[in-house]
């Protein structure tokens, strides 16, 4: 019993961030990059103006789905979270209003781009794939099913 309390202790938290958008300040960075305590954490980068954003969010949300134990799957949207109505209308829209989902609350849209990921140019789509074991990878552009076969743990 006291084994199903801490288990529902330590989800609870996510249940909570689940669906409610919360603003990304380049103080949250470090803690969203930190790796996973296993399989990987996926943090899909989009825009509300992104033609190939859609496609790749619900790409990966079958792989999350696939394999929910192992793939963690947060959307980070770069628009500020001043949009928040159009944001979650837009998640909504796209059925991926059940993940956590973060967006800029920075007056410098560039700062957090960079600590997310200094390699990354602020395009959209991104997806930055995190693993347990610290390794990480960053990938731009409409996703393959090559590309996403790869990220499978």
């Amino acid at each position: 019993m006291k084994r199903l309390l801490l288990a529902f202790a330590l989800w609870l938290p996510t249940l909570a961030c689940a669906g409610t958008l919360q603003p990304l300040a380049a103080a949250d960075v470090p803690a969203l990059l930190q790796p996973p305590a296993h399989g990987m954490r996926i943090l899909a980068l989009w825009s509300l103006d992104c033609a190939y954003c859609e496609p790749n969010l619900e790409a990966l949300a079958a792989l999350q789905r696939a394999d929910p134990r192992e793939i963690e799957l947060v959307t980070v949207t770069t628009d500020s979270i001043q949009l928040r109505t159009a944001i979650e209308a837009r998640l909504r829209s796209m059925k991926m209003d059940v993940y956590p989902a973060r967006a800029y609350a920075e007056a410098s849209p560039e700062r957090i781009n960079f600590l997310l990921d200094p390699n990354w140019g602020g395009e959209t789509p991104r997806v930055l794939v995190i693993r347990a074991d610290g390794s990480r990878r960053g990938i731009s552009g409409a996703l393959t099913p090559a590309q996403l076969h790869k990220l499978l743990p």
